[in-house]
């Protein structure tokens, strides 16, 4: 596998110009008259995008997915891979968190997309499954082993295609010189080369592979919703509508949820459509919470406290949100890279999709494992998942005379919350990520701040780094490298399990094995939210797979 190969996610190849269909731009444009849904989809990212596809390839199945954002189709930014720095707030949610106790009390902007595709539009393209323990913890956590590696390698391999760097060039043996980095793995004992990150066992130095084809963004809009998929007379998707509340149908004795509140965008017109089978939340980590806390299903306690009826208490809903913190270390190196010409690359671009633009920035990843006889864990049991599961991920990149290394936690034990503020369900979620409220999570970035400076001791970057400009944990005050830590880290934008899967029975949780919500008939969420534990990965692998089963799920029960 070369460098950058690109990765087909979805049912259908990238075309240059996609089919319309039925694509709703408003509410207005729904004909409410004509038309009944067996099942609607609310969220168009990558679950939900996945499940609508993959259900109406039943021409049996009328399916409606209803998204809160415009259209990905038409912006440069989406569809140009290294312009992804550039996507508007248009596209965005604009959520920022609560002040971070852990982080000397600052508030991070956190950008979640809005817009078809969801955060598959406007993500960095990075594609790694994780390792294998991860997806067997699901079955673990779920006391349901058919969430497990095994089970679930054939969803992975079912929307996957490999396709090759663009332009044709052969990318076999590449590596970026001023990296040096084969060379130095070959030498290292720590950190070794990794010919395939997504083989289950991720660690090492790896090749990135990204969700980009023929020189183009391929997000769950492009791969799963592409082509064809489109055209079929079964699928309606419809734009620019928030979904508010989930609503209890009046006739049944036991709690059951198809319907949903949503709302225009343009025009603040409300109405509520109804599902025949089933309602599919798939909302994301913080907008499927917030749904059902607004519709009464959470905690009964706190839903009182901001006036918002129960109709389910379901403690659980908008817990146990886990994501990766990072931060920069960097060092002085004695050579400069020279830009890349914009213009002419986009011309390049726009004429072939060839180009530095076809690419993101970062070509190699590191994936590292805390030494086992570290002292933190002497303090702390491992979080890890299992043996194949990294705790450190170090994006490296060369920045003016300096390289500078993104030391990511992969395996945090912190915890965090999405609540609500009000009873209004258009009000902003309270997103509180809990960032180093575990004293395990500061111990372990602080670890593999070591691991990223051991690795740029190596022999291959002589004389090219010419020194450490820190933070360094190793000669700084322990309270200075806390702080000068906490004041500079942020957020890889991984989030999940906030309405996580658990087993059945269980009074814990908020989903069953089969991503149904627990004491509801007819409410199943597909999206990040159900992963208990976030992987040791970049999460839209995890996710993809994710929707994969569940439309088998919802297929075998219909």
């Amino acid at each position: 596998m070369g460098k950058l190969t690109g990765i087909l996610v979805g049912l259908i190849a990238l075309s240059a110009s996609l089919a319309q269909g039925k694509v709703l731009e408003d509410l207005k444009q729904l004909d409410f008259a004509k038309e009944s849904y067996d099942f609607v989809i609310v969220g168009g990212g990558i679950g939900g995008s996945t499940v609508a596809s993959r259900l109406s390839e039943n021409p049996r199945f009328n399916v409606l997915l209803i998204e809160a954002g415009p259209t990905n189709e038409g912006v440069i930014e989406i569809a140009v891979p290294a312009f992804f720095t550039r996507i508007n707030n248009t596209y965005s949610w604009g959520h920022v968190t609560t002040p971070q106790t852990g982080l000397n009390n600052r508030s991070l902007a956190f950008n979640q997309a809005r817009v078809l595709g969801g955060s598959s539009s406007h993500n960095g393209m990075v594609y790694t499954r994780g390792s294998s323990d991860d997806f067997d913890l699901w079955g673990k956590v779920s006391e349901d082993r058919s969430w497990s590696w095994e089970n679930l390698f054939p969803y992975f391999l079912r929307n996957e295609k490999l396709v090759p760097p663009p332009g044709g060039r052969d990318a076999s043996g590449q590596y970026d010189p001023q990296y040096h980095a084969i060379k130095n793995a070959e030498q290292s004992r720590e950190i070794k080369f990794n010919l395939d990150v997504n083989s289950g066992k991720p660690s090492g130095l790896v090749w990135v592979q990204c969700t980009i084809g023929n020189g183009e963004r391929c997000s769950a809009a492009v791969g799963a919703l592409g082509g064809k998929v489109k055209e079929r007379p079964n699928l309606t998707i419809l734009l620019n509508t928030h979904a508010t509340r989930v609503l209890p149908s009046k006739e049944s004795r036991q709690l059951d949820i198809r319907t949903v509140e949503i709302v225009s965008v343009s025009s603040g017109k409300k109405t509520t459509v109804t599902a025949k089978k089933e309602l599919i939340v798939s909302a994301g980590a913080f907008g499927t919470p917030y749904l059902l806390l607004n519709s009464g299903i959470g905690d009964k306690k706190e839903l009182e406290d901001v006036k918002v009826k129960s109709i389910h208490h379901l403690p659980d809903v908008g817990k146990g949100l886990s994501d990766h913190l990072a931060f920069i270390v960097s060092w002085s190196a004695n050579d400069v890279v020279r830009p890349v010409d914009t213009a002419a690359a986009f011309e390049e671009w726009q004429t072939n999709r060839t180009g530095p633009l076809t690419e993101i920035s970062v070509h190699q990843l590191m994936f590292a494992h805390i030494p086992h006889d570290a002292p933190l864990f002497k303090e702390h049991r491992d979080p890890a998942a299992g043996p194949n599961s990294p705790h450190i991920e170090i994006v490296m990149l060369s920045v003016g005379p300096r390289i500078i290394a993104s030391v990511g936690l992969l395996t945090p034990k912190s915890r965090g919350t999405v609540k609500i503020a009000s009873n209004n369900p258009l009000d902003k979620p309270l997103i509180d990520l809990g960032y180093l409220t575990h004293p395990f999570d500061l111990l372990a970035l602080k670890e593999g701040a070591r691991i990223a400076k051991r690795w740029c001791e190596g022999s291959a970057y002589e004389g090219y780094i010419t020194g450490f400009l820190g933070p360094d944990p190793d000669t700084l005050p322990e309270k200075e490298f806390d702080n000068a830590l906490k004041a500079g880290a942020g957020t890889w934008w991984h989030p999940v399990g906030t309405a996580s899967i658990s087993p059945k029975g269980a009074k814990h949780g908020v989903l069953d094995p089969e991503l149904k919500v627990k004491g509801v008939k007819g409410l199943r969420v597909v999206d990040a939210s159900a992963i208990p534990y976030v992987p040791t990965a970049h999460t839209q692998a995890a996710v993809y797979v994710l929707a994969e089963r569940a439309s088998d799920l919802i297929k075998a029960s219909w």
